[in-house]
């Protein structure tokens, strides 16, 4: 019966995402400019990311860093006075502004308004590699936003945030709307309240440079991806 909910909800999200986009397009234009104005670069940032059953797709942001911050410093992450992040891409996280693009991906399917967040397409490692537990989350579509997202958002591991993505599918199969409404309210609330933005670091890296970090970290995260449940526990 699930699936006939997952079935009205992609009708629901695609008019609320029309919906939201049409409205939206005097800010878009704001921001649009906000961005050509204080740094070099262009308007959107596009990023391989994974999808339902690990399929890649292009999801659109507002940029809010400097052109190619993905290959420099600390890399995928963004810890708080990331030098790579511009004054006005601050301004968009800081107010998760920068996330409206992704109503496009909403609109052409490749995203749902809830969902785990879709990672980076290289981020966990191989795909078909991946831990039966980290492979769970990709049974549904990514989210503008999800439980992880609500419960902790940038400052927990990537064990946790699976934790919670797997979560939210038992329960949103289980529960159906009233899932996906409650981490709509909650969201809502944690982008008022401005919590857990930045990556927290990992205090036994201190002294590191942000490449030497960006690679230790990446290195952790890839090899826990592929690693049996039972194995992570021993770890």
């Amino acid at each position: 019966m699930y699936r006939i909910y997952f079935f009205f909800r992609r009708i629901i999200d695609f008019i609320m995402a029309l919906i939201a986009l049409i409205l939206l397009i005097p800010l878009f234009l704001i921001i649009a400019i906000a961005i050509k104005i204080d740094s070099k670069g262009p308007v959107f940032f596009k990023q391989k990311r994974l999808t339902k059953k690990g399929k890649e797709f292009k999801m659109v942001k507002f940029r809010t860093m400097i052109p190619n911050a993905e290959f420099q410093g600390a890399g995928l992450f963004n810890y708080k006075n990331d030098p790579r992040v511009t004054k006005v891409g601050r301004f968009l996280r800081n107010s998760s502004l920068d996330e409206l693009p992704q109503l496009i991906n909403i609109l052409t399917g490749k995203m749902a308004i809830v969902g785990p967040r879709p990672c980076v397409s290289y981020e966990l490692g191989d795909y078909n590699q991946l831990s039966p537990e980290y492979k769970k989350r990709f049974e549904v579509l990514p989210g503008l936003t999800g439980l992880a997202q609500v419960k902790g958002r940038n400052d927990i591991a990537w064990p946790e945030k699976i934790k919670y993505d797997n979560q939210y599918i038992d329960n949103v199969r289980k529960f159906w709307f009233f899932t996906d409404i409650k981490i709509i309210f909650l969201t809502i609330i944690k982008v008022f309240k401005k919590e857990s933005i930045y990556e927290v670091e990992d205090e036994s890296l201190k002294g590191l440079s942000a490449e030497e970090k960006a690679k230790i970290e990446q290195e952790k995260i890839i090899q826990l991806a592929a690693m049996p449940k039972e194995d992570q526990n021993n770890e």
